[in-house]
C-alpha cells in the first residue's frame, strides 16, 4: 500500500515545529553562554547569525503559508481555515521570540532580517526610482550615515561620562547574578561589559547584571530642558530634506513599537505561544490584588472602621443593655456553598499545577468592595476538569478547603454581586518560574433590576474567559464555534461549557446572630465565625468599655488584639486555634456557655497558650502559598507542640523566638493604613 501523501499545510506545520525546536535550543544556549569573556562573546556572535537565519526561515514559511488554499490539499481537511490561522499565530509568536532574543544578543542592532519581504508594490517601485538616482542617492545615504554615526558617538560619549542610569522598563532576573529592577529605578553602573550586560547597583545596595537596552542615561529636569533647547537650536540650523526626516521618524517610531511589544511580553504570553494554556487564560486579577498589600485581606476588614469625622467608630458600637457588641444588620448577609466546577481546561505539557482554587469577593462591576477569600479545590487525576469542594469542615480539617462561606456587605450598589475567579498556581518545569493564572471568572448578581434579592437556591454560573473587565471572551473558543450548528450540537456544546455550581442560603438564627456581630463588610469561612465574634467582643471591651475616655487614643497593651488579625492570613494557625477552642468549649457546662465574660476570658487564655507563641517562633517557617513541603513543615511545627502556657513557651530553651518587638503586644486602632483608607 502506498504511503499517505502529506498535504502542504501539514508540511508547513512540520517546518514550524522544526523551527520552534531550533529556537528553543538557541535560547537555551544563549542563557548558558551569556557572559563577558572573549570566548562567550564569540559564541553570542554565532548565535546572532543563527537568529537571523531562523528569522528568514520564519518569514519564508509565513509567505508559503499565506499562499496556501484549501484546494491545494490532496485530501479534505476539516476546519482548514482555523488550522491555517493557528499556524500563522504560531509563526508570529516565534518571530516575536526571535526579536526579543536578538535584542539580548546584540542590543545595539535592530533585530530581524529585511523588512521588505512583504513590502507593497508601491514601495518597491519607489525603491526602484531611488536606485535610478545613482550617485545622488548614495551621497545622501552617506550623509545620513555620517549623521547617525555622529549621534551614536555623542550617545556613547554621554554614556561613558554618566554613572547614573534609569530603568526604562521592568526587568526580572532570569538566572543567578541578574539584578531585578522596576521601571523608574535609579542604578549606579559599576562596569560596562561589551556583551551588553552591565553590572549595576540599585539604591538598596543590591548588585547584578542588567541588559543595556533596559537603561537610559538619567538627567534631572534642568538638564533635560537644556538638552531639549540645544537640540532645537541644532535642528533649526541644519538644512535637512523634509522627506528624509519624515522617513527617519517613521522608521524610528515603528521600531519603538516593535521593541515595546517585545519587551512587555509576560509569562502568560510565553505560555500561550507554547500552547501550554488555553486562549481564555489570563494572569490572575484577584491574586495580583492580594499581593499589592493588606487592602484586600481579611485581617484588614476585621479591624474597626472609623467614621467620616474619625472621632468614633462606624461599625463597632456598645450595647449597654447586654454589656456586649451591638448587633448590626447589613444589606447583604448570607451563606454561600461552593459545590463544584465542571469542564475547566487544564494547562498543557511543561506546566505543573500546584494549586486549584477559587477566589471570591464582593464586586459591583467596577471594583472589589470586600476582602478576597480563597477556597482551595480538590480533583481526581482521572477527571482533572472537575473541581470539588468540601461542604463543611469539622475537627482538624483545614479551613482553606471549606466551601461553606459567609458574605456580608453594606454596599447599596444596584449591580452588587459576588465575583468568583477560578485560578491555578503553576510552576514551569523548564525554568522553575511560579505564577498565578485565571482559568475564568463568574459573577452572581445578588439583586435584580427592582432591588429584590435573588432567590436562595443552587445557581449554575457560566465561566467566562479573560478578566472580569473583558466581555465576550471564551475560556475555550473552539467550544463556542461548535455551537453554531444544529440544536443537538448546541446542546452538546452547552454541556461542555465551563461552569461553576454554587448555592445561596439564608443562615440559621444562631449563625445570623453571630454574623451581626462582625464588620459590615467581610467574606470568610463559616467555620471561623465563632472565633471572629469572640475577637470582636474582646475588641469592643478594650475600645468602648475600658478606655478612660472616647478621646483617648493611647496604645493598648493586648497581645490578642495586636496579633489575632494576622492569623486570618495564615489559615493553618487559625485551624490550630479552632481545634483547641472546640475541645475547650465542648467541655463547658451549659450555664458556662451562656456566660459571655467566661467565654471571653477562656478565649484569651486559649489564644495565648496555642497561637501567640507560634506567631514569632524561629522554628516555624514563613508561610508561602501553594508550597506543599513548606505547609507540611508548618503543620508539624504547629500540631506537634503541646500547649504549655504563653510564658512557659516564650521562656523555654527548646523553642527559640524571634527578636522581641513592642508591636507584638501593643494595639493601635489609629494605624495609618486604616485611617488613610477611611478618609479616601
Amino acid at each position: 500500500m502506498a504511503p499517505k501523501r502529506k498535504g502542504p499545510l501539514q508540511t508547513v506545520q512540520r517546518n514550524t515545529d522544526d523551527i520552534k525546536k531550533q529556537v528553543d535550543n538557541l535560547m537555551q544556549e544563549v542563557r548558558q553562554f551569556k557572559g563577558s569573556t572573549e570566548s562567550k562573546a564569540i559564541t553570542l556572535a554565532d548565535a546572532s547569525e543563527r537568529c537571523a537565519q531562523l528569522q528568514r526561515s520564519v518569514e519564508e514559511t509565513t509567505r508559503t503559508l499565506k499562499k496556501l488554499t484549501k484546494a491545494d490539499e490532496p485530501a479534505p481537511v476539516g476546519n482548514y481555515d482555523q488550522r491555517k490561522l493557528d499556524e500563522e499565530n504560531r509563526l508570529k509568536m516565534i518571530q516575536e521570540r526571535l526579536q526579543a532574543l536578538a535584542l539580548t544578543i546584540s542590543p545595539a542592532e535592530k533585530p530581524g532580517p529585511s523588512q521588505n519581504a512583504d513590502m507593497p508594490s508601491s514601495s518597491q517601485a519607489k525603491e526602484e526610482v531611488e536606485d535610478d538616482t545613482g550617485a545622488e542617492s548614495e551621497e545622501e545615504d552617506s550623509e545620513e550615515e555620517e549623521d547617525d554615526d555622529e549621534d551614536d558617538d555623542e550617545e556613547e560619549d554621554l554614556e561613558k561620562q554618566a554613572e547614573t542610569f534609569i530603568a526604562i522598563s521592568a526587568f526580572i532576573g532570569e538566572q543567578e547574578g541578574d539584578l531585578t529592577v522596576q521601571k523608574g529605578d535609579l542604578l549606579s553602573i559599576l562596569s560596562k561589559n561589551p556583551d551588553g550586560w552591565w553590572l549595576a547597583q540599585d539604591s538598596s545596595g543590591n548588585k547584578g547584571s542588567v541588559p543595556r537596552t533596559y537603561l537610559k542615561v538619567y538627567q534631572d529636569e534642568d538638564e533635560e530642558e537644556e538638552a531639549e533647547d540645544s537640540e532645537t537650536e541644532e535642528e533649526s540650523e541644519e538644512e535637512m530634506d523634509e522627506v528624509s526626516k519624515t522617513k527617519q521618524r517613521s522608521q524610528k517610531s515603528a521600531w519603538d513599537i516593535v521593541r515595546k511589544e517585545v519587551l512587555e511580553m509576560n509569562a502568560t504570553d510565553v505560555l500561550a505561544a507554547m500552547g501550554a494554556i488555553p486562549p481564555g487564560f489570563r494572569p490572575s486579577t484577584l491574586s495580583n490584588l492580594l499581593n499589592e498589600g493588606k487592602t484586600y485581606r481579611g485581617s484588614y476588614y476585621l479591624q474597626p472602621e472609623l467614621s467620616q469625622s474619625q472621632l468614633a467608630f462606624k461599625d463597632l458600637f456598645w450595647d449597654p443593655d447586654t454589656g456586649t457588641v451591638r448587633p448590626r444588620t447589613s444589606r447583604t448577609s448570607l451563606s454561600l456553598i461552593l459545590w463544584s466546577c465542571r469542564m475547566i481546561p487544564t494547562p498543557g505539557v511543561g506546566v505543573q499545577v500546584l494549586s486549584r482554587h477559587v477566589r471570591l469577593g464582593v464586586f459591583d462591576g467596577a471594583k472589589i468592595l470586600s476582602n478576597i477569600h480563597t477556597v482551595r479545590a480538590s480533583y481526581n487525576s482521572k477527571n482533572p476538569k472537575t473541581w470539588t469542594f468540601s461542604p463543611r469542615m469539622v475537627g482538624i480539617l483545614p479551613s482553606l478547603m471549606d466551601g461553606d462561606c459567609f458574605v456580608r456587605s453594606d454596599s447599596q450598589s444596584p449591580d452588587l454581586g459576588i465575583l468568583f475567579e477560578l485560578g491555578v498556581t503553576y510552576i514551569r518545569n523548564s525554568t522553575g518560574e511560579r505564577g498565578d493564572l485565571s482559568c475564568g471568572w463568574a459573577f452572581l448578581k445578588l439583586f435584580d433590576a427592582s432591588g429584590v434579592p435573588v432567590p436562595h437556591r443552587t445557581h449554575e454560573l457560566v465561566v467566562h474567559g479573560g478578566t472580569p473587565y473583558e466581555k465576550g471572551v471564551d475560556v475555550d473558543p473552539s467550544i463556542t464555534r461548535r455551537a453554531t450548528g444544529s440544536m443537538l450540537q448546541q446542546m452538546m456544546a452547552s454541556r461542555k461549557q465551563p461552569k461553576l455550581i454554587v448555592k445561596l442560603k439564608s443562615p440559621n438564627a444562631k449563625t445570623r446572630a453571630n454574623l451581626n456581630l462582625l464588620p459590615d463588610t467581610l467574606v470568610g469561612s463559616r467555620c471561623s465565625v465563632r472565633l471572629l465574634t469572640l475577637y470582636r467582643q474582646v475588641l469592643a471591651d478594650a475600645l468602648l468599655r475600658d478606655r478612660l475616655t472616647m478621646q483617648n487614643a493611647d496604645l493598648i497593651c493586648s497581645p490578642v488584639l495586636a496579633t489575632f488579625p494576622q492569623i486570618l492570613d495564615q489559615t493553618d494557625l487559625l485551624d490550630a486555634l479552632r481545634s483547641v477552642w472546640a475541645e475547650k468549649e465542648s467541655a463547658l457546662k451549659r450555664s458556662e456557655k451562656r456566660d459571655s465574660e467566661l467565654l471571653k476570658t477562656l478565649f484569651v487564655e486559649v489564644y495565648l497558650d496555642t497561637v501567640f507563641p507560634l506567631l514569632h517562633s524561629a522554628s516555624l517557617p514563613s508561610s508561602r502559598w501553594a508550597d506543599d513541603e513548606l505547609e507540611s513543615q508548618r503543620a508539624r511545627a504547629i500540631f506537634d507542640r503541646a500547649p504549655q502556657g504563653a510564658l512557659a513557651a516564650l521562656l523555654s530553651a527548646d523553642h527559640a523566638q524571634e527578636a522581641f518587638d513592642i508591636a507584638q503586644v501593643t494595639y493601635d486602632f489609629l494605624s495609618p493604613t486604616r485611617a488613610a483608607a477611611t478618609t479616601s
